[in-house]
């Protein structure tokens, strides 16, 4: 009867470990397919427009014409963000080019901000918007508290 017993036990304890693996399986893929239902891991659209005119009002109270050393308009791009703008643009095969004059029309610039974070916050998280909009996508939390702070008191 021993004989007989081990096998049963070998089947029996097989059996509990194609379960555990399933459900271990189940488990670990569980956030990927939340993110996938999302989108592929992006999150909802979010309406940018108060994040922007906060950005706006902090960067030149407004002031589309407004000139601070090579960040010119109302949300201080520079040069190096149109010429990223156009890189992210050539790159899903826009024809679409901005030009260093489209940084002093509004909504030319609001366009830029929107595309910035299609590319570098795909998870559309607003302090991260925020603080890469100042420090650029490799942003440090620190160095970027002070403007982030001033955002955040325009947004309330």
């Amino acid at each position: 009867m021993r004989a007989s017993a081990e096998p049963q036990n070998d089947n029996i304890m097989n059996k509990i470990l194609k379960k555990v693996c399933l459900i271990l399986s189940v488990v670990t893929l569980m956030p990927l397919y939340a993110g996938a239902a999302k989108g592929n891991g992006e999150s909802e659209p979010v309406d940018w427009n108060s994040v922007m005119e906060a950005i706006i009002w902090v960067e030149s109270q407004g002031n589309p014409r407004a000139v601070s050393g090579n960040q010119v308009g109302a949300m201080q791009i520079t040069p190096i963000c149109v010429r990223e703008c156009n890189i992210i643009l050539e790159s899903r095969g826009s024809k679409k080019r901005y030009t260093l004059n489209d940084r002093f029309d509004v909504q030319k610039s609001k366009e830029m901000f929107l595309l910035v974070q299609s590319k570098y916050n795909k998870t559309n998280n607003v302090e991260k918007a925020i603080r890469s909009w100042n420090g650029g996508p490799n942003y440090s939390v620190k160095a970027t508290n002070r403007y982030y702070q001033k955002v955040m008191a325009r947004l309330k």
